[in-house]
C-alpha cells in the first residue's frame, strides 16, 4: 500500500468522532463560513509536495471551497455523527474546472481526484479495519462506476460526477450513503463516524482546480 495514502487514511479513520448530530431531516455538513473554515482538520498526505490550496469564495448560492492542488495532497475533514436511518442520503455540490484527463485513476500511479468526499464508518479496533466511501469527481471514468481503492480494501471509490459530462459548471449529486454501505461493504452502517474532503494530484503531479458547495444528509 503506498505509505502516503495510508498514512492519510489512517488518520481519517482515527481522528473522526462525534460532533455534528443528526436530529433532523437536513443536516449541513460543510457550510465554508470563515468560522468553519478554522475548525477544519488538516492533514497533508505524507510523501507529497505540499498541501492542498483551500480558500473560501461567495456566489449567488452562498459560501463555496475552492481546491488547487499541483502535486499536493491535503484534506479537510470533519467529526460527524449522522443518523442514516433518518438521514440517509448525502448531497453535494460542487464543481470541476481543471480536471486531470488521461490518468488512470483506478491504479496506485494514477489515483488522484479533482474533487473527493469521504465517508467513514468505524468498524473494529484497528483503524485499516474500518470502512470507507469515496465518492469522487471522476475526469476519465462514468458516473456510478465503482472500484476498490488500489491502496487498501477498506475503501471504495465511486464516481458521483464526472467531467465527460460536466466540466467547469455546478452539479449537484446525491447518493444513497446507507445503501451503499451495504451494497459495497456488505456492512448495515447506522451511524456515519467521519466526513472528509481532499483534492489531491500527489501520484501524477497534474494541476487540478475544483469547488465544493452545500454539502448536507437529507432524508430523501
Amino acid at each position: 500500500m503506498n505509505r502516503m495514502f495510508k498514512k492519510f487514511f489512517i488518520i481519517l479513520l482515527i481522528t473522526f468522532g462525534y460532533s455534528i448530530s443528526a436530529l433532523a431531516e437536513k443536516v449541513v455538513v460543510f457550510e465554508f463560513t470563515e468560522q468553519e473554515f478554522e475548525t477544519l482538520e488538516v492533514r497533508k498526505v505524507r510523501g507529497s509536495n505540499g498541501k492542498t490550496k483551500y480558500s473560501l469564495g461567495m456566489n449567488e448560492n452562498g459560501s463555496f471551497l475552492r481546491a488547487e492542488a499541483k502535486g499536493t495532497a491535503s484534506g479537510l475533514g470533519k467529526k460527524v455523527k449522522i443518523d442514516l436511518n433518518k438521514t440517509p442520503f448525502i448531497n453535494i455540490t460542487w464543481k470541476i474546472e481543471k480536471d486531470l484527463k488521461g490518468i488512470d485513476e483506478k491504479s496506485k500511479k494514477g489515483h488522484d481526484f479533482a474533487a473527493r468526499v469521504f465517508v467513514v464508518k468505524k468498524t473494529g479496533l484497528t483503524p485499516l479495519s474500518n470502512k470507507a466511501v469515496n465518492y469522487v469527481f471522476s475526469s476519465n471514468n462514468s458516473t456510478n462506476e465503482f472500484w476498490r481503492s488500489p491502496y487498501t480494501k477498506s475503501s471504495i471509490d465511486y464516481v458521483l460526477s464526472t467531467t465527460n459530462d460536466n466540466l467547469n459548471e455546478w452539479v449537484t449529486v446525491k447518493a444513497n450513503v446507507k445503501e451503499h454501505f451495504k451494497k459495497l461493504h456488505d456492512l448495515n452502517v447506522e451511524e456515519l463516524t467521519g466526513l472528509a474532503i481532499m483534492t489531491d494530484t500527489d501520484q501524477t503531479d497534474i494541476k487540478a482546480i475544483s469547488y465544493y458547495q452545500n454539502i448536507y444528509f437529507s432524508s430523501e
